[in-house]
């Protein structure tokens, strides 16, 4: 992908704009797991706790009546540059994937954590090492929080098709759609790319940059 590597501030983009770029490229299909069962788990466990930099998401069944409490999150999204894994939360795949989430030496990147977060801290589990991409595009010219959208933009000259129907679809469902499947992937890839240059091209505060390198170094070292 083509990428912008400059460091002065542009002009914040159009949606016009945006919706002109070439399609964002999500990876194939067949590079897509979906994880239903804890066998599936257990047979990744060695592959999924060498990795370094997970691309992370999450997804819930909306709710829509005042007061109502999400019973989320019903999935799980950790991207890596060649695969992309959907956990259908379980109360197993829920305690499997509760080391990697807590884990302080891999970090798990993405938009809108925060959320993500309270939802998980409901479910007894206390993320670590989230790194907030939407904080870090004050140097394109952006004084408020940047969406997945306008970051493969940005970064790719890239659009970034959301669809809000599915993203308000039954995440809960016991099989997903080929929609919903393709539009989970897309969002935890994208972050993990978007991470990549913006880690590269030092977009990230000087503090917040060292901390990235201290983990990645540190999780060499161990390697």
């Amino acid at each position: 992908m083509q990428m912008d590597t400059s460091q002065h501030a542009v002009a914040p983009l159009s949606k016009e704009q945006i919706r002109a770029l070439p399609a964002f490229e999500n990876l194939a299909s067949d590079k897509i797991i979906v994880i239903q069962t804890l066998e599936q788990c257990l047979a990744l466990q060695d592959q999924l706790s060498s990795i370094q930099v997970f691309g992370f998401d999450s997804e819930s069944k909306p709710t829509f009546k005042v007061g109502e409490k999400s019973t989320g999150p019903h999935l799980i999204q950790l991207a890596t540059y060649d695969s992309v894994f959907l956990f259908q939360v379980s109360a197993e795949i829920l305690s499997f994937l509760k080391p990697i989430l807590e884990n302080e030496q891999q970090l798990k990147v993405g938009f809108g954590l925060k959320n993500d977060a309270h939802i998980f801290r409901g479910k007894d589990i206390q993320p670590t090492s989230l790194i907030e991409l939407s904080k870090s595009f004050a140097s394109f010219g952006y004084r408020s929080q940047v969406g997945v959208q306008t970051a493969i933009a940005l970064l790719f000259q890239r659009y970034f098709a959301k669809s809000k129907k599915i993203s308000t679809s039954n995440w809960a469902v016991k099989r997903l759609s080929p929609q919903q499947i393709s539009y989970a992937a897309a969002d935890a890839y994208a972050a993990l790319l978007v991470f990549e240059q913006l880690y590269q091209q030092h977009r990230f505060t000087p503090q917040l940059q060292q901390q990235i390198m201290k983990i990645l170094e540190g999780s060499t070292d161990k390697a």
